[in-house]
């Protein structure tokens, strides 16, 4: 026990031990040169009678027995000593120092062998031997000195120790993602796999450009989707890379679907090979609350600061406007007529012939009496900002490209049909992300909403940099698309990036429910929303102080992040720290990871060197684009005029023209 009484007794041992190494050695030294000791009148008849007892012990019996013993005892004593600890003390030191020591100790043998006189041998030799004790002295301090602490200078990160055990084995089932992974553990690293065996829970694939979440996960979740007989909606932000991808993956897999799938892409920029579709078809506009929704789309899309203002008068008024016009063109000849374009024309008419059309629909009149009513007074100031912002910035989809692609029906958005599947891409530009934005917000909106349906085929939905178009109700897709069977991967760059597109109470929403998180190179308050999610893990503390007498080394275990946020910041290409969901019947324990997911570069390079660009659906030139765009104009005028002499010469709706005196 560490008491104050032990410890004397502790040292008084020691200090005995040493005097008793010292008084053998120099019972040698007085055995060994007794001709030198009587020489220098050294020696009495007292000593003589001492040694002759102790050589009847047989001490002296062998030369080197007494220096033997006397180490033995300077053994016991070093044992106990405890020395100021030194940080620049080193074991070597103490180890060369005993080494050269005993050398010295027991080689100086050889200097009583040779020819000097008995005097000068007598003194070299004891010179020497007592040199080398004193080194052995010195030696077995030294070594009590030293900060016996292992601490790895090397892992000056901490890296080691913020590494944790990670699932190893392969989970498959007949809608998971595999990604084959690398970790490290301590100072090794071991294979492993990423299992995402839920996707319907919703996966995040987060991280900066360059971290490789198109690369490293995204196409894997194509590819392996495709091959497990998903019907597919793809948004491919920079078209066509993901699309290339999705078409030759098709190509390979479309014969081992149950129904062979078609299929569509939608490109603005290349009409040749673009299919066309309409957002807005009747058919899957079954009331007025679809209409409110995609006019809602259309203009969050065209002026994103909105988004954050949803409520205001002057947000609600236009939307309310667009949504009476759309309304009105499903109802007009059961819908022929009601495409995004015909919407946009229809819009531009002047005021008296717009609402003496939009009064003949009795289902819209609680939505257009407030404009009337401002026309009407002359309260055109406020009339402006509740329309002209709905019509300027529908003005802006005002080319002959996107009329053409919005105005036709190569294919409907329920492209989870089980009788007619289909795997639809859609590309955007980045040059061009106002314009394209709001339409791809369009089509996505009415595609999640059919898709999202009991009794439908399983289907996949991946956005790629999905801040960029707006999804309203992407919390209630991702809450319920689980038991339609509709699995949802939104990749983004960082969550500031989903705030300032989707407002900061969507975007913790968003972050908040999905179950999958897979997360390359983020910074800030990103990376920190990450770490906290990952948890903490137990980590090894070392810890030591030296004084003036003594040194405190202390040794723990504590709960530390498992991947701190700095960490997260500093993530190489490829690299990825995220978190998987489970199933009840499929129990992972080890969710969380910080892996090297492993691509074979060489079998990707040849597979996309091997694949085949999407095929060209049509020949088109610039004269059919425009005449298209020429027609959708007249449609409209003639729409106008039309319904307009229909209400004029029936006196029942005569009442219905509005004629404003000037």
């Amino acid at each position: 026990m560490q008491t104050s009484e032990n410890q004397q007794a502790l040292g008084k041992i020691l200090d005995m031990s040493r005097m008793i190494a010292i008084a053998i050695l120099l019972l040698h030294f007085y055995y060994q040169c007794y001709t030198a000791f009587a020489g220098w009148k050294l020696m009495s008849a007292f000593s003589d009678r001492l040694l002759d007892n102790i050589i009847r012990t047989g001490l002296f019996s062998n030369f080197n027995k007494p220096k033997l013993i006397s180490l033995c005892f300077l053994t016991i004593s070093l044992m106990g000593v405890k020395g100021k600890k030194k940080e620049d003390l080193s074991l070597k030191t103490g180890l060369i120092y005993i080494g050269l020591g005993l050398a010295i100790y027991f080689l100086s043998y050889f200097i009583l062998k040779t020819n000097l006189d008995v005097s000068t041998l007598a003194a070299l030799y004891i010179t020497a031997a007592s040199l080398g004790f004193i080194l052995i002295i010195s030696g077995g301090t030294s070594l009590s000195r030293v900060i016996a602490l292992k601490i790895n200078s090397q892992d000056i990160f901490n890296q080691e120790n913020e590494t944790f055990p990670q699932e190893q084995r392969l989970l498959q089932n007949e809608y998971s993602v595999n990604l084959p992974a690398r970790y490290r553990l301590k100072d090794k690293y071991h294979s492993s796999w990423i299992n995402i065996i839920n996707p319907f829970r919703a996966t995040l694939v987060a991280g900066s450009p360059g971290s490789g979440k198109s690369y490293f996960v995204i196409r894997h979740f194509i590819d392996q989707h495709i091959a497990k007989g998903f019907s597919a909606f793809i948004y491919d932000f920079k078209f066509d890379d993901l699309s290339v991808i999705a078409y030759n993956a098709w190509l390979k897999c479309k014969c081992s679907y149950r129904v062979e799938p078609r299929f569509y892409a939608i490109n603005f920029d290349d009409l040749s090979r673009s299919h066309r579709c309409n957002p807005l078809d009747a058919a899957s506009m079954l009331d007025i609350t679809d209409a409110a929704e995609s006019a809602r789309t259309i203009l969050l899309g065209l002026n994103r600061e909105w988004i954050k203002k949803q409520g205001d008068f002057f947000v609600e008024s236009p939307i309310n406007f667009l949504t009476a016009v759309i309304w009105f063109l499903r109802k007009y000849q059961g819908g022929s007529f009601c495409t995004l374009p015909h919407v946009i024309e229809l819009m531009q008419l002047d005021y008296d012939r717009l609402f003496t059309l939009l009064r003949s629909e009795k289902e819209i009149e609680v939505l257009i009496n407030p404009f009337i009513t401002a026309y009407l007074n002359d309260a055109m100031e406020q009339l402006e900002g509740q329309i002209a912002s709905a019509k300027i910035a529908l003005a802006r989809l005002s080319s002959p490209q996107l009329y053409y692609v919005l105005s036709g029906s190569d294919f409907t958005l329920d492209i989870n049909n089980p009788d007619a599947p289909k795997i639809v891409c859609m590309g955007n530009n980045p040059q061009k992300i106002q314009v394209y934005g709001a339409v791809l917000s369009l089509y996505v909106n009415r595609l999640v909403k059919i898709v999202n349906k009991k009794g439908k085929l399983k289907s996949t939905l991946i956005f790629d940099e999905f801040p960029t178009i707006y999804l309203s109700g992407i919390d209630s897709l991702i809450a319920t698309a689980r038991s339609n069977k509709v699995a949802t991967t939104l990749g983004i760059q960082d969550f500031s990036q989903l705030r300032k597109d989707y407002g900061k109470e969507q975007a913790d929403v968003i972050a908040s429910i999905t179950g999958n998180i897979i997360s390359g190179q983020v910074t800030g308050d990103t990376a920190k929303q990450l770490s906290e999610r990952f948890g903490k893990i137990m980590q090894d503390r070392t810890s030591y102080s030296i004084n003036r007498t003594d040194t405190s080394i202390s040794r723990s275990k504590q709960l530390d992040m498992a991947v701190p946020a700095s960490k997260i910041a500093g993530l190489s290409s490829g690299e990825f720290v995220g978190m998987v969901a489970d199933n009840p019947d499929e129990k992972i324990e080890l969710k969380t990871f910080h892996a090297q997911i492993i691509n074979d570069h060489k079998a990707i390079a040849s597979q996309q060197d091997a694949y085949l660009p999407l095929a060209v659906v049509r020949k088109l030139d610039e004269g059919m684009v425009a005449r298209n765009y020429l027609q959708i104009r007249q449609e409209a005028a003639d729409i106008a005029e039309s319904e307009i002499e229909r209400i004029f010469h029936d006196p029942s709706l005569r009442y219905l023209i509005i004629q404003k005196s000037n």
